[in-house]
């Protein structure tokens, strides 16, 4: 029902930056909130951030706290995570995930997974 792609990883320098993008198709995009995940290498899949439905009202894992920026653009069908600062232990894949219920910190509580983008810092 909803097709979610990835889009903006790659290699970056410690204290760099990167914007991910996701492009959603398939659904109604404003009637899903919107979440961030990563997976480390030999790691699960852990929370990165997350939007309610129309945005405004964000969450955010201590970590990224401060250095990360979840939006969305309900027009564009498009969420993102602008991170800063970024850090050795950000690497990771990060996906984007879809929930026709709430913005929630739990993998479980989402629906639509996009296919995943490497994200990876170096020191």
């Amino acid at each position: 029902q909803v097709q979610l792609v990835e889009s903006g990883g790659g290699l970056v320098q410690a204290g760099g930056s990167l914007r991910l993008s996701c492009a959603a198709s398939g659904g109604t995009f404003s009637s899903y909130a919107m979440g961030w995940f990563r997976q480390p290498p030999g790691k699960e899949r852990e929370f990165v951030a997350a939007i309610r439905r129309i945005g405004g009202i964000t969450y955010y894992a201590d970590s990224v706290k401060g250095r990360f920026t979840i939006s969305r653009d309900n027009a564009k069908n498009t969420v993102y995570l602008q991170m800063n600062s970024l850090k050795p232990e950000d690497t990771a894949v990060y996906y984007c995930a879809a929930s026709s219920r709430s913005a929630s910190i739990g993998a479980g509580n989402y629906d639509y997974w996009g296919q995943g983008t490497q994200v990876t810092v170096s020191s």
